[in-house]
This record gives structure tokens, sequence and C-alpha cells, in this order.
């Protein structure tokens, strides 16, 4: 496919640039004298490469990890190459941006297993399809076979200062709680990624500027033209205070079923409402309805419609509606069963089978060791899993598969 030139005054351009916090340098600089990033892109005569890294370090993404997926979408669709790294190698190091702990270390089983997951969930965003606009890089690919003497010049490009000077490595340092040195590699391995693939840009959360600038650093220091940054911002979540985060059960998981989806969506707080379209749509925001619940209900057809089309987004607005006007109970859209009928404890797979989601414990087990079965998002692998008691599992959502769940109630 022939490459088409992005001018700064065109849509595309406007679409690269909606919603960004930041771009780096912003500025012409002694390495490029003559340009911006807005003057690379209206004069260059190639796709840029537009890498984003990311770690399967769990087995979901919500909506705050698909902003910058959606971003590499819109570079594709302005005619230049999506370089999306899976980072099978640094994710079983772990980013500690922003952690108060070192994290766990994943195993090799682990990350593969994320990492297939994650790339189901990011197809109903990615262009997959159109030829020369997606590549899938593994950064095993070229982190493992690094030698020590490569490992050494890596190190010597950053001093410990630098290092500290990171988010959560001052604080942790200030407040006595330990830093392993496997931690400080991580920005280095992940700058060099950037080497590897010759970024021309690299997208990432705000709070990832200082390893999209090491990545900068790295390639300057191997003769390749340093990347452009370009930041988005944290995704604040259904509570309205924090960064949308699982642990906080404050998210929308892009693998949830879609009336689950909408409902959570049409609740999100009226002073979010005009961020989340502007982050996770493409829809006018000048041409938004001005009722606020309105707003809410278009926004959450939007966002299910671009995860599971129109059709679905349709029924989930159909499930929706009909308990607002109390003509149903939340179990038409949300199917429940109550956890009376089971004798606990119980084993999950029994539980699965007791509620009709299998025909069988025989076909429960099985889902379940096929990774087919999800306990509140979470993706369940131990066959053995059981519950002492039904209060363990009230209000949860038990899903097999991606169109059967119910609601787990007392």
């Amino acid at each position: 496919m022939p490459f088409h030139q992005t001018s700064n005054s065109s849509p595309n351009f406007s679409r690269l640039l909606r919603g960004v916090t930041e771009v780096f340098p912003d500025q012409p600089n002694s390495e490029n004298p003559d340009e911006n990033l807005a003057q690379r892109l209206a004069k260059t005569d190639r796709p840029l490469r537009v890498k984003l890294g990311i770690d399967p370090t769990g087995a979901d993404i919500h909506l705050g990890h698909s902003i910058p997926v959606r971003k590499l979408r819109a570079f594709q669709d302005a005619g230049h190459t999506a370089v999306l790294i899976i980072g099978d190698f640094t994710a079983r190091i772990g980013d500690p941006t922003g952690k108060s702990e070192a994290r766990c270390q994943l195993t090799a089983e682990d990350v593969a297993q994320n990492a297939k997951t994650y790339l189901d969930q990011v197809r109903s965003i990615l262009d997959f399809d159109t030829p020369g606009r997606l590549e899938i890089r593994y950064n095993s690919e070229w982190l493992s076979p690094l030698d020590l003497t490569k490992i050494l010049e890596l190190l010597s490009t950053m001093t410990v200062g630098q290092m500290l000077a990171k988010e959560g490595f001052d604080r942790r340092l200030e407040n006595g709680t330990p830093i392993y040195l496997h931690e400080f590699l991580y920005p280095l391995m992940q700058g060099y990624d950037s080497v590897a693939v010759e970024a021309d840009v690299e997208l990432g959360g705000t709070d990832q500027k200082f390893n999209l600038a090491v990545g900068r650093d790295l390639q300057r220091h191997f003769g390749i033209r340093p990347q452009f940054g370009m930041l988005t911002p944290i995704l604040i979540g259904l509570d309205g205070v924090q960064k949308m985060s699982k642990s906080l059960g404050n998210y929308v998981g892009l693998s949830e079923h879609p009336s689950l989806m909408y409902q959570k969506l049409q609740r999100v707080p009226d002073s979010l409402v005009g961020q989340y379209f502007e982050l996770l749509t493409d829809l006018p925001l000048d041409e938004l309805p001005t009722d606020p619940r309105e707003r809410q209900q278009f926004l959450a057809f939007d966002i299910v419609q671009q995860c599971y089309g129109k059709e679905a987004a349709i029924q989930a607005q159909q499930a929706a509606v009909t308990i607002g006007q109390g003509e149903a109970t939340q179990a038409d859209a949300v199917p429940e069963f109550s956890l009376l009928k089971v004798q606990f404890p119980a084993k999950l797979f029994y539980i699965v089978s007791a509620s009709g989601l299998c025909g069988s414990s025989n076909e429960a087990r099985r889902k379940i060791q096929e990774n087919g079965v999800r306990l509140d998002g979470e993706k369940v692998s131990d066959v053995n899993l059981s519950f002492e008691s039904a209060t363990d599992l009230d209000g949860k959502v038990l899903q097999v598969g991606k169109n059967k769940f119910v609601r787990l109630v007392i």
C-alpha cells in the first residue's frame, strides 16, 4: 500500500493529537534543527514506525490500558506502521514505575498465556489486516541474546543518580524500601526496544515519560535518530477519584460482557464523561448530547459498539432501558444464580456446572483447564479452586467464554 503523507492541518493529524498530554521534544533542537513531530509527519516520505510496548503482567486489559492502543490505531489510519512490542522478556522483571516495592517475577509460561489474551483483546482496536500497518514483536527476540558485554554497555549509559530520579525509586529509597539491581535494568531494556525496532515515535502514559526518554538516549548512543515521545493521560476510574485499576474495582474490562460493560459505563461520573469521550471515542466533541444522562448512554453505546459491534450494543442498551423503566430486574441483563442451591464448601467447577454455564462438572473442569472461566473478570486457572461459604462469592460475576455469564447471589 502506498504511503500518503499527512499534513499537519489534516483531520488525521488532529486525531493523532486528540487527548495527548505531551509530545517531546516539541521544538526543533540540535538533533532535529528544522522540525518537530508535526513537521516530521508533514514532510516524511515513508511511514513512521510508531512503537507501543505492553508488558503482559496480567491476563486482562481495561479501558485505561486501551488509550495508547487507540492512539496506535490512529497512526495506522494515518498511514504509519504500528510496532506493537509484547514485553515477554521485560514482563518477567516488571516495570517498577510507581510501585512501592519490587514486583513478583512471573514465569515464562505465565507471560506467554497473558500475551495471548492481550492480543485477543486488542484485535477490536488495531488493524490486524492491512498489509504493512502492524508489526507484532516480542522483545525476548533481542533481549534474550544479550551478553554481559552488551548489558555493561547499557548500564554505562546511565548514572545511579539518574536512575534514582525515576518515579517511585526516590520514594522507596527515602522510605528504606529495598530497590533491587534488576529493577534498574527495566528502563534500559525497555529503551533498548526502541533501538531494536528503530522507532520514530513511542507512545505511553504520562507515567512512562522516564522510560520513553531512556529510549531516546539509547537510540542516540547507538547512532539512531532519537524518537519522539507522545504521552497520553492516565484514565480516572469509575469511582471518579483514583486511576482505573482492577485491584480497586473501578474498571471496565475490554473482555467484559457487553451488558456489564454498558451498565458500568452509563454510571461514569458526570465530571469524567467529557474525558472518556475524548480519550475512548472518535466522536466529535462539539456534537455530543447536552443532557448528562443521554451523554452517559451515548458513551456506553459507542464503547460497547467498538468492542462487540452494533448489534451487541443495541441489545445491551435495550436491557439497560428495560431495567431503568422498572419492567425487569437486574437478572434480565445479568442473569442471576442463587448460591443457596449449592452446599458449601464447594469447588468452583461444581458451581459453574450447577449454574448451567456448563452441562456437567467434567465440562466445567475442562473449561477451567482451557482458561475459559472468569470470576469477576479474573481468569481462573486452578481447577481445584474451592470456596468455604457463599458470602465469598456473593455479587460476583461468573463467566464461561464470551457470552455465557451469571451473577452469583445469596
